[in-house]
């Protein structure tokens, strides 16, 4: 019978870490999930008053404060833009810097640059710029820009990690066959950095979706989810704000499942190809 081979001490102390990092990271939205079931007469705190889905169904109601519906709206319609965004001007750019160009080096830099500078200052030059030239700060135009700030510079370096991995012999093969430039493009270069891009896709929706400190100086009057939630941990004394916390992490998920399903789809159909 073969001797199962013993572990070293060192993976215990690792998978020991992990355990522990896992528990720091979802600990608290454990909190929250349990606390969203409170009865219809509990508190924000621990014990249960009973188990019912009372405060989910309070959602959708009318609130005292808050405005869950059209500050998801918001978030939800400015996720989807930023992705959009995203997605095409870093796959553009992943393009041009696949050859040199004049001014390529600056303009990387300047690209990523807002990334070492703080957000909330980002965020108040935005809105300060915005009101100086006549225009009222919002959450599609200021707050749109803003998150662009956040979430192109990480498009743009995934999208350049991906064509440095990236042979250039297969859009060869195809021009020697005989394909246009389009054709190739469209037949042998996006399908095979397809699950990139959604990768990057994914990648601006969530940072847009939950960013706070970039949207706090610009969305206007309006708010986001992010900033209506922050509002209510001031006024709301029903567990009816776990609740929300519950959904949208839930809505997180799914998205994040979605995009691993359509990935997973797409390798599966080029494998068979």
């Amino acid at each position: 019978m073969q001797q199962r081979e013993k572990r070293p001490f060192s993976f215990y102390v690792l998978a020991a870490f992990f355990a522990l990092f896992v528990l720091f990271l979802y600990g608290p939205m454990s909190a929250i999930f349990i606390l969203s079931f409170q009865g219809p007469n509990g508190g924000l705190t621990f014990p249960l008053n009973g188990v019912s889905v009372h405060w989910f169904g309070n959602l959708f109601e009318k609130q005292a404060v808050g405005d869950f519906g059209a500050s998801f709206s918001r978030s939800l319609l400015l996720g989807l833009m930023v992705m959009v965004s995203t997605v095409l001007v870093a796959l553009l750019a992943g393009l041009a810097f696949r050859r040199r160009f004049l001014g390529g080096t600056p303009l990387f830099y300047l690209t990523i640059a807002s990334l070492v500078v703080p957000s909330i200052i980002v965020s108040l030059g935005i809105g300060v710029l915005f009101q100086q030239i006549g225009f009222r700060p919002a959450w599609w135009t200021s707050g749109f820009g803003a998150h662009l700030t956040w979430t192109l510079p990480f498009g743009v370096l995934i999208m350049f990690a991906v064509f440095n991995r990236f042979s250039p012999s297969y859009e060869e093969a195809a021009r020697d066959l005989g394909a246009s430039p389009w054709q190739t493009f469209r037949h042998v270069l996006l399908p095979m950095i397809a699950p990139s891009l959604i990768g990057v896709g994914l990648f601006g929706f969530s940072l847009s979706y939950d960013e706070f400190a970039r949207t706090l100086m610009t969305a206007g009057t309006f708010n986001t989810l992010p900033l209506e939630i922050y509002g209510m941990t001031t006024n709301v004394t029903t567990p009816v704000l776990y609740a929300l916390g519950t959904v949208t992490t839930l809505f997180s998920f799914a998205v994040i499942l979605v995009t691993l399903g359509i990935i997973l789809l797409i390798r599966r159909k080029r494998a068979r190809a």
